[in-house]
């Protein structure tokens, strides 16, 4: 760490789970054959029953084949972690609105039940995604949502009940946007907002588009070639933000905004920002520590691939591939591209895909929604990838879904190498859909994270964790003095000559929010373990000789 200690007291929630640089992978076979199955899917079974709809009918507008994503939260502080899943509808509904998004709360068992008529955050726009955050400082979690058209930012009034705030805030862009986070870029200990765009889009651009078979098809982004602008938001302090698009500098560069990875990539205590353009080059915005950016993807080597190109950037995550305490970078992309690992050196980022074992597994499959998390808890971060078609292809997985494909499973060996689970996606038999957002949650209590999935125009998939494990695994929620999560803290765990670090921040993978809590694998340690959070403002607590399966409450004052 980078400061000195200073006595703050913080809020950790430690539950113990027992049981249940690159390397070559020539050397080693393209795929593990798992055993016993990684997830089970449980959604129907734990009360989400609940299905996306792209369109009345469908029209091969571009919009139509790029949601859902999906929300984590706590939204009545009973400790566990309840569901926001966005709805898309009809583009052209006219007078009648969408069907709205759905929230459901989960009982501390991971049962859940709909209880989106009596919050109210339902909405009536075109969804994409959504991030989950205290943008007011009142200790409750809010939800923004973006849309195709005006985004919606729904307050949490800590009674079970949200109000919608976008025009009132000032947060109500109306373009297309897609990911967002919320972020505290100038360390004024209130949450500033970043939302993605993709294209500038109406109803008027569409073209007609065929597939390479002669069928109507989705078109390809760069016909309708209207890259778009993304969107800073300066909290005010006062349940208000200001646009700071221009002020900052992120309103110089224009790209096709799909995922959004917050993260201090050069380690100098500010958070930077991370986007992946679909078909444009990604960009890199390194906080300058004066409230502006600069965008440094081209020169820091995380804006096109090893060779030199642009690729389809989907979804992404910064997480520490190599477990040397910085941020790495994994980005989805389009069918015959690779899904590409950048391995982060002082803030300076390599294309490393090829010699990890990531590049040929995914070159079959368009990628989007994607993490990391250690789900059989052996001290290794595995990766999972949600995929699904956004043009017709053969084979065609699906009879009644050109655009289904398997998900993927990584798990991780060290080193930043990885392998490919078999059958894919982790469970008994790969499951086939059109998948989107995804995020990592630990529904029901155990410290392990399940998985979450949106699918285009099919149900939600609840994905509960039942890897083979091989150790123990602590779940940590860290939490402001308000009681809302301390998003951009930085948490490591010592167990023995294992140190871990992973930060505080749900607002990764493609237009969803995952669990805040921070998950750690410990292998087969068994002894105390020491916890040292940094927080947004670079003091540092620490907490040590902690064991493992005890509760402690420690909030921050």
């Amino acid at each position: 760490m980078r400061s000195a200690t200073v006595t703050t007291v913080i809020s950790l929630l430690v539950i113990a789970s027992c049981g249940g640089g690159g390397g070559e992978e020539s050397s080693a076979p393209s795929a593990v054959d798992s055993s016993a199955p990684w997830f089970k899917e449980d959604a129907v079974a734990r009360g989400l029953e609940w299905e996306h709809t792209k369109g009345a009918e469908v029209r091969y507008w571009f919009p139509e084949i790029m949601g859902p994503g999906l929300g984590v939260l706590d939204y009545d502080r009973d400790g566990d972690m309840d569901l926001y899943l966005v709805q898309s509808g009809d583009l052209n509904a006219g007078e009648s609105p969408n069907l709205g998004n759905s929230l459901f709360s989960n009982d501390g068992t991971g049962k859940f039940s709909d209880v989106s008529a009596s919050s109210e955050a339902s909405g009536s726009g075109y969804g994409m995604g959504c991030a989950c955050a205290d943008y007011d400082g009142d200790g409750w979690t809010d939800i923004y949502v973006t849309n195709v058209g005006a985004n919606a930012l729904f307050r949490n009034g800590a009674d079970g009940t949200f109000s919608e705030r976008a025009s009132a805030a000032g947060v109500d862009d109306d373009a297309w946007g897609t990911s967002c986070a919320f972020l505290d870029y100038d360390r004024d200990g209130d949450l500033d907002l970043f939302v993605a765009n993709y294209l500038n889009w109406s109803e008027a651009v569409e073209i007609d588009c065929m597939s390479g078979f002669g069928d109507p098809d989705y078109c390809h982004p760069n016909n309708y070639n209207s890259p778009a602008q993304d969107v800073l938001y300066r909290n005010e302090g006062d349940g208000t933000f200001k646009n700071a698009t221009e002020s900052s500098g992120v309103g110089k560069a224009y790209g096709n905004g799909l995922g959004v990875a917050p993260g201090d990539f050069n380690d100098d205590g500010f958070v930077d920002i991370y986007v992946a353009n679909d078909m444009t080059a990604n960009q890199l915005w390194m906080n300058q520590q004066d409230g502006t950016f600069k965008e440094s993807g081209l020169l820091s080597g995380c804006a096109v691939n090893g060779e030199g190109s642009a690729e389809a950037g989907m979804g992404v995550v910064a997480f520490d591939a190599d477990n040397d305490s910085d941020l790495d970078l994994y980005v989805t992309h389009l069918r015959e591209q690779t899904n590409t690992l950048y391995l982060n050196k002082g803030g300076r980022f390599s294309d490393k895909t090829s010699i990890v074992g990531l590049a040929g597994p995914s070159l079959r499959y368009t990628g989007f929604g994607t993490g990391a998390a250690d789900f059989n808890q052996d001290g290794n971060l595995d990766l999972y990838a949600a995929n699904g078609r956004v043009g017709k292809w053969r084979p065609q997985f699906l009879d009644d879904d050109p655009y289904a494909e398997p998900d993927q499973l990584y798990v991780g060996l060290g080193r930043a190498r990885f392998k490919e689970v078999s059958p894919q996606g982790g469970t008994a038999a790969p499951y086939y859909a059109t998948s989107r957002g995804m995020a990592f949650v630990d529904v029901d209590g155990d410290a392990d994270l399940d998985v979450v999935v949106g699918d285009n125009h099919g149900r939600v998939r609840l994905l509960m964790n039942v890897a083979p494990s091989q150790g123990s695994g602590a779940l940590i929620s860290v939490l402001e003095a308000s009681g809302a999560p301390a998003i951009g803290a930085l948490v490591t765990v010592t167990a023995g000559e294992l140190s871990l670090t992973r930060p505080v921040q749900p607002a990764f993978s493609y237009c969803s929010s995952s669990d805040p809590r921070v998950h750690f694998g410990l292998g087969d340690y068994e002894g105390l373990i020491d916890l040292s959070v940094q927080w947004v403002d670079g003091s540092v607590s620490e907490q040590k000789g902690l064991t493992l399966g005890s509760e402690l409450s420690f909030k921050r004052r």
